[in-house]
């Protein structure tokens, strides 16, 4: 006697429909689970058995098998759970076989039969509707995240009693409509502070809002106390709301890494993730026995800050190399290859030495030129290659502190922002990219064509600063967004010479 009922796994952040396959024989009472499972997915056996004796279904009897295919890919959580039970169910009809085959059953199953949310049902659900399938059963905290995927009846319950109630055809008070309670995560720019807030530091300010027009990479180089650290942190609320595309990105990836608040719908605020110094190359990049996304992937459509840059380590920061350049980080590991979104700005402060006072006037740095190469050095070339914008900035004045002069709002930079975006999505409108950082350098010549005084200005910038390549491309990017802020169509000889400051800065 076989039944068979349907569940998914993840790769990355993309899922993949599994069968879940139950037989039963004569022969010692027993239940074998097989198909690569993983520690939590052995408990099951336990958990599933307890639910189905305490809601008051008949365990079936005899020697029983699950097999959840395909065998070779690993199977990892508590989410096939819920198809276990069902599936066994199914064995003695206790559940419709037939009516069981079109749903996709995900959720971890209590001693009781409560259903419990589980991360990944966004990509799960997506996953199984690839596959052909037309309805997932899943906790009721998670129906709104699967109300996200369209083509798919989303049926969201609390205990197994409800999902054996919606196979037999009583679904329709358990049928999802995010609209009932659904809420979703909208973009709040006062939460990150306001840029009046800052006081001086007019320049930093005007690099800040190019990096926020262009998705630019930025770098501040300062001594402690200058402003840093407030202006990187005030950058999310100058920057334009995610479209539909990003925000389900965005929302996929916190279902799998399961940082999605119970209950939320998709996601509106760009990620801003800070890591302190001490974090690893794994906490960094992603990675560990069950291969998840590290910092680099959750700032993905967002904003990768990191304080102190020289602080981390060596093989910590150049794991940023390769999604720097292509949006992608690939992970390889004995387990298997994982690739994930990784488009994110990355916004960085330093000092200008290990004390923090080279070039403050009338401090005293304890510095020699040793200790500052050693510093600087944590930086690699081909890493500071792929930084935009290096910023310079000095110790605020004390008439500046104390003026009651209030500085340019976020709102108001946030305007000029947006204007300058919406003409880079009218231009890339038939690219795969919306933004200037992201022109790929195939297309740089195309997308970013300076005139001839600006052209002739990079020609001599290029021999006598050695630029590499990338560096040219950078280049010109930066002075494409700087002409988008002004509202030129033309990129003159102003946008590139600004666009060259910032490049030889430091």
């Amino acid at each position: 006697m076989l039944a068979l009922a349907f569940s998914a796994t993840m790769i990355g952040v993309d899922g993949h429909l599994v069968r879940v396959e139950a037989d039963s024989a004569p022969g010692t009472p027993g239940l074998a689970i097989i198909g690569l499972p993983d520690r939590a997915l052995n408990e099951a056996r336990d958990r599933v058995r307890t639910a189905i004796h305490h809601c008051g279904y008949v365990y079936p009897a005899g020697r029983l098998l699950v097999n959840l295919s395909p065998a070779d890919l690993r199977k990892e959580g508590s989410a096939f759970d819920l198809a276990i039970a069902l599936a066994l169910l199914a064995l003695d009809e206790q559940v419709d076989r037939a009516a069981l085959r079109r749903f996709v059953a995900l959720g971890e199953i209590a001693l009781d039969g409560a259903v419990r949310p589980v991360a990944g049902i966004l990509p799960m659900v997506a996953g199984a509707r690839d596959a052909g399938l037309t309805a997932a059963l899943v906790p009721r905290e998670n129906g709104d995240e699967a109300a996200l995927v369209d083509g798919m009846e989303i049926y969201a319950v609390r205990t197994l009693h409800e999902a054996v109630g919606t196979i037999l055809g009583n679904g329709a008070t358990y049928k999802h409509d995010p609209s009932d309670d659904g809420r979703v995560l909208h973009a709040d720019p006062s939460l990150h502070g306001d840029l009046a807030d800052v006081r001086g530091q007019c320049a930093a300010k005007r690099a800040l809002e190019i990096a926020a027009a262009g998705g630019h990479n930025l770098l501040f180089v300062g001594p402690p106390g200058c402003g840093k650290t407030m202006l990187a942190r005030r950058l999310p609320s100058i920057l334009p709301p995610m479209d539909a595309r990003e925000a389900l990105e965005v929302t996929k990836i916190y279902s799998v890494a399961g940082l999605l608040p119970p209950g939320s719908g998709i996601a509106r605020a760009r990620p801003f993730r800070a890591p302190h110094h001490t974090a690893s190359r794994i906490a960094l990049a992603g990675g560990g026995a069950r291969i998840r996304p590290g910092e680099i992937t959750l700032a993905h459509n967002g904003v990768l800050f990191l304080d102190e840059l020289p602080e981390f380590g060596r093989a910590s920061i150049e794991v940023m190399r390769q999604p720097l350049e292509e949006g992608l980080l690939t992970i390889a590991r004995a387990a298997g290859h994982v690739t994930y979104p990784a488009r994110f700005q990355l916004i960085a402060s330093m000092n200008p030495c290990p004390c923090g006072m080279r070039g403050v006037r009338d401090a005293a740095c304890r510095c020699d030129d040793a200790a500052v190469a050693r510093y600087t050095a944590k930086i690699s070339g081909p890493l500071l290659d792929r930084i935009d914008l290096r910023v310079e900035l000095g110790r605020v004045r004390f008439d500046e502190m104390i003026s009651r002069q209030r500085a340019e709002s976020s709102s108001t930079v946030r305007e000029r922002v947006y204007t300058a975006r919406e003409r880079q999505r009218q231009r890339f409108q038939e690219a795969p990219f919306s933004c200037n950082a992201a022109v790929p350098g195939d297309a740089v010549r195309r997308w970013c064509t300076l005139d001839p005084p600006a052209t002739e200005l990079l020609a001599r910038a290029a021999e006598r600063h050695r630029f590499s390549a990338r560096a040219l491309d950078r280049i010109a990017r930066v002075a494409r967004t700087i002409a988008d802020l002004a509202g030129r169509e033309q990129v003159g000889a102003d946008d590139a010479a600004e666009a060259l400051h910032y490049r030889t800065l430091g």
